[in-house]
């Protein structure tokens, strides 16, 4: 039995005992009482559990007040998890709503889109046959698609999505890009820096965001927005030769003293930018300071990198419990919840 599944079971017994003996769960579950044992101490680590001697019983917090959402033909709840990858900004989203689940007594199911609407929605309509109680979704596809989970027969919530039919009154939960990107260019107007340039993915489906954001920062600072300070950068499996215009084009800009700092999304080509400053003789922060968005791999850059974090745990947590509160009372006014990003500051903008 996989670690996961070994923590459900658990999780589950809890939920209709109160309490647990290591022993008997063990022989339950065909296991060793040592692996048992540390299975509590993981789930305990992550306050899902209460260790007590010779077994566990489940957290007072986690007791009273926490509505359980009603289950189509009893049981366990199911709520469904469909987002675009596993791989980067979503593993975090992903370990945030699965707590969130745990703690609720949800099962989650997970479908990973791989950025393709129609797999997306088959994975949808595969989940719904399943009997899913709710789903959240994070859209993939272009801007005027993403409204169509508007017509599912389920209850559910949008994860860092901002459909363009914003008439619909869809529920979600968003990180609050403007504001990131708003205090990522204060944070370098502060340390005098007058020429902030940003270079920004042109398929990040947050771009747009982080372009307001980015330009407000500058208005509040009372610094210039100019054209010639914004990059747009195809990823890299895009037009690579537009991709390489640009990159030489912002590396110019610096080694010229055009700019005197960045905001480059995503922390991707943050690492890129940076190894090609560097190849240049260009120093950082010295000549430049950057600062990376999303702080995904930002610190293991050479010079490491200062970032924007987005609270990606919180938002997976926070759609899981907005899911289970609409089910619980299908007639509570509909949210909108916008977590607010972090800054992490590191060696290239100190």
């Amino acid at each position: 039995m996989h670690v996961e599944e070994r923590h459900r079971e658990i999780l589950r017994r809890l939920r209709e005992r109160r309490s647990i003996r290591v022993t008997e769960v063990a022989a339950e579950l065909g296991v060793s009482p040592i692996t048992v044992r540390r299975d509590v101490e993981a789930l305990a680590e992550r306050g899902l559990v209460e260790r007590v001697h010779g077994g566990a019983v489940l957290p007072e917090t986690a007791a009273p007040g926490t509505p359980k959402p009603p289950v189509r033909g009893g049981g366990e709840p199911v709520f469904g998890l469909i987002v675009p990858a596993a791989d980067y900004y979503y593993p975090e989203v992903i370990k945030g709503a699965r707590d969130a689940a745990a703690e609720r007594g949800i099962r989650l199911v997970l479908g990973i889109s791989q950025y393709n609407p129609d797999e997306e929605r088959a994975q949808a309509r595969q989940m719904l046959d399943d009997g899913i109680d709710g789903l959240l979704i994070t859209p993939c596809g272009p801007a005027r698609g993403r409204s169509w989970p508007t017509e599912l027969d389920v209850p559910y919530v949008l994860v860092e999505r901002r459909p363009e039919d914003d008439t619909m009154g869809a529920e979600r939960v968003v990180t609050d890009h403007v504001h990131g990107a708003r205090i990522a260019v204060r944070h370098l107007a502060e340390a005098d820096r007058k020429r902030i340039g940003l270079l920004l993915r042109e398929d990040s489906p947050h771009g747009a965001l982080v372009l307001d954001g980015y330009r407000g920062g500058l208005t509040a600072a009372g610094l210039p927005a100019a054209d010639e300070a914004l990059f747009r950068l195809p990823p890299p499996g895009g037009d690579t030769a537009e991709r390489e215009r640009m990159l030489v084009g912002f590396t110019d800009a610096v080694a010229e003293g055009r700019l005197d700092a960045a905001v480059v999304h995503n922390d991707h080509d943050a690492i890129v930018v940076l190894q090609r400053l560097r190849a240049r003789g260009v120093e950082v922060p010295d000549d430049v300071a950057i600062v990376a968005y999303d702080d995904e791999v930002a610190a293991l850059a050479d010079i490491p990198l200062t970032a924007i974090a987005p609270p990606k745990q919180a938002v997976g947590a926070a759609a899981v419990d907005l899911l289970a509160q609409r089910i619980a009372d299908p007639s509570r006014p509909r949210h909108r919840i916008a977590i607010l990003p972090e800054l992490h500051v590191r060696s290239s903008s100190a």
